[in-house]
């Protein structure tokens, strides 16, 4: 496969597609989500608490989406657990949005669930979507800490 994302031998146990998905985070924007198809089978189902994803085309109409309205983006990826088939992969999101933060960087902790062969096929992310999104909209995010307050959260 000639590749824009290369994939150096690793030793610590991460496989090939993990370290390419791994990769692709590190590099993606909005000039480049061709690279989607290095990393991503067609099927691929990618979840997270806001989205449901069928099919790669419809995940690069996303991301285009997303980098069209994101600042900046990028992760931190702090622990890996890959078997072969199967991975979990702990990061840390530093991200900029004109509209949310007065534009400042927000951080959101979240984890990664990947089922793959060749590519990946199914990707879930779990993370807190208030923390993320709606603790920063004028108005409803006063609201969103009070009650995070509250619960202790």
């Amino acid at each position: 496969m000639s590749s824009n994302l290369a994939v150096k031998a690793l030793s610590d146990g991460i496989s090939a597609p993990i370290a390419r998905l791994m990769q692709l985070y590190q590099h993606l924007g909005a000039d480049n989500l061709d690279l989607l198809d290095e990393v991503y089978g067609n099927e691929v189902v990618f979840i997270d608490p806001l989205h449901r994803i069928e099919g790669l085309s419809d995940l690069k109409r996303y991301f285009a989406n997303m980098y069209q309205n994101i600042g900046s983006i990028g992760f931190e990826f702090k622990q890996v657990s890959d078997s072969g088939t199967d991975a979990l992969l702990v990061w840390t999101m530093t991200f900029t949005h004109p509209r949310l933060a007065g534009g400042k960087a927000i951080v959101v902790d979240g984890v990664s669930q990947i089922r793959y062969g060749d590519k990946v096929m199914y990707h879930r992310d779990f993370f807190d979507a208030g923390a993320m999104l709606y603790e920063h909209l004028p108005g409803l995010g006063a609201l969103v800490r009070l009650v995070k307050r509250r619960a202790g959260l």
